[in-house]
């Protein structure tokens, strides 16, 4: 601030000189050790200065100096020192926060490439173990299926009147084939039970992928267990990231694989914008709930259109009814070995979780059963087999699904099958009939549950 008021009385003085004139600068500490800057311009006119012809020259600049001591005094005691070292306060941390940024990038950029550099060699070990194994074939003779003469007769059992040939011929096999359900082969309970049953087991969620941005906190994530169409296929993998005041982007991705790397085949633009993770994919459609409606719709994919749209009748919406974790989750779609399902509530049911079955082409509810367990008390809900299954809690690391209800009989019960919450904040669980599997959405992470089904036990109200 010295140095400005010092500049302020070079720009007074030389007003009173030529342009041309030369100042020298000289810099000294006063008697308390402040520092002070002097400029001395020579008279380009006058060899020495009489006693009274600057003074009116100095007094002028004298009361100028008094005002802008006085100036920088009320400067340096007032806001503008402070705001002043706020400025620079805020400099800094941008400095600060900027660099923390190029840092972050550069351990992502880091642990990226130890991530490729990982998957580069173990693609190439397994191309070694290919060659290998196909040199090892090249190499080995091919196996006869058919012999005769002398040469079948030294590798048959000498007492097995099977392998008796006669004369070298060659002995035509016949064999007979009998039919045996499936059901008589694979018992049920077992992991590989392929029939309908009750729900005995959940296994632990798999990680296929990790949102990467706060819009994927929530969402929803599937694949259809009934492709239709010449476009998409039972492997493609389909991703809606439903935090946003306007959800209409649907992501799709060849397969798994694609969806772990991140790289999208195609993006779709829903006509109407998505409300919450209730959705659900079902032989080429989507079927989701339009924002701030009751109104259901469903988005052909192969012509990426709305194909049917109406409203689930007394249905509450926008957080009426929504399961305990909140996200407008009034309504929640499903699809199962025997079709399309709503899974909501409505005033007339005073909060308890009420199932319609729909049609999938019309939307229309073609039957409707009422539970007797509240929806705002269970985290999520989803439906295998004709049968509703409700989770406990969406944080609780090791929580239950506590209650199943038969729509065949009409009947529900409490039940208890463990279910983990890994990340602690699931938002989303749906099944996949095809590949008997739970799709969910925890915290950002989308995981699948391997289920085991078994035979129902009698259900009680």
């Amino acid at each position: 601030m010295w140095l400005q008021v010092s500049l302020l009385c070079l720009s007074c003085l030389t007003q009173t000189q030529q342009a041309q004139d030369r100042a020298s600068l000289r810099r000294s500490n006063d008697h308390t050790g402040r520092c002070h800057y002097s400029f001395t311009v020579p008279s380009p006119e006058e060899s020495s200065c009489s006693g009274g012809s600057m003074k009116p020259e100095m007094d002028g600049v004298s009361s100028r100096l008094t005002l802008l001591e006085a100036l920088v005094s009320r400067l340096l005691a007032g806001e503008d020192g402070g705001a002043g070292t706020g400025a620079r306060a805020k400099g800094e941390e941008g400095v600060q926060e900027a660099y923390s940024q190029v840092t972050r990038e550069r351990n992502q950029l880091q642990q990226d490439k130890e991530l490729l550099s990982r998957q580069v060699q173990e693609l190439q070990r397994r191309l070694a173990e290919l060659s290998q194994e196909a040199e090892t074939l090249s190499q080995r003779p091919c196996q006869q299926t058919h012999t005769s003469g002398a040469k079948q007769q030294e590798n048959r059992p000498a007492s097995d009147p099977a392998y008796d040939l006669g004369n070298g011929a060659y002995q035509e096999m016949k064999a007979e084939v009998t039919e045996v359900p499936a059901s008589q082969l694979v018992p049920e309970g077992s992991p590989n039970f392929t029939g309908c049953g009750e729900l005995q087991s959940v296994g632990d969620p798999m990680l296929h992928k990790k949102a990467d941005s706060i819009t994927g906190k929530y969402g929803v994530w599937l694949q259809d267990p009934e492709p239709q169409g010449p476009n998409y296929n039972n492997k493609t993998v389909w991703r809606i990231d439903t935090v946003g005041k306007d959800v209409r982007q649907v992501f799709a991705y060849e397969d798994m694989d694609q969806l772990s790397q991140g790289f999208p085949m195609k993006v779709l633009v829903l006509p109407e914008p998505m409300e919450s993770t209730g959705a659900t994919m079902y032989r080429g459609s989507l079927y989701y709930q339009r924002k701030r409606s009751r109104s259901l719709i469903r988005y052909d994919l192969t012509s990426e259109r709305l194909a049917s749209r109406l409203e689930l009748p007394h249905a509450g919406f926008h957080g009426q009814h929504p399961y305990s974790w909140g996200g407008y989750t009034d309504i929640d779609l499903a699809a199962d070995e025997q079709g399309l399902w709503a899974i909501y509530s409505t005033n007339t049911a005073k909060g308890a979780i009420v199932i319609s079955k729909l049609d999938p082409e019309s939307l229309e509810v073609k039957r409707s059963w009422e539970t007797n367990i509240r929806k705002n008390t269970v985290a999520n809900a989803f439906i295998v087999c004709g049968r509703l299954y409700t989770v406990g809690s969406y944080t609780a690391p090791n929580t239950t699904i506590n209650y199943v209800f038969d729509t065949a009989t009409g009947m529900g019960r409490a039940v208890s099958v463990p279910f983990k919450n890994k990340y602690h904040y699931n938002s989303m669980v749906d099944y996949n009939h095809a590949q008997r599997k739970l799709f969910a959405w925890d915290n950002f992470h989308m995981v699948t549950y391997d289920i085991r089904l078994g035979k129902a036990t009698n259900s009680s109200s």
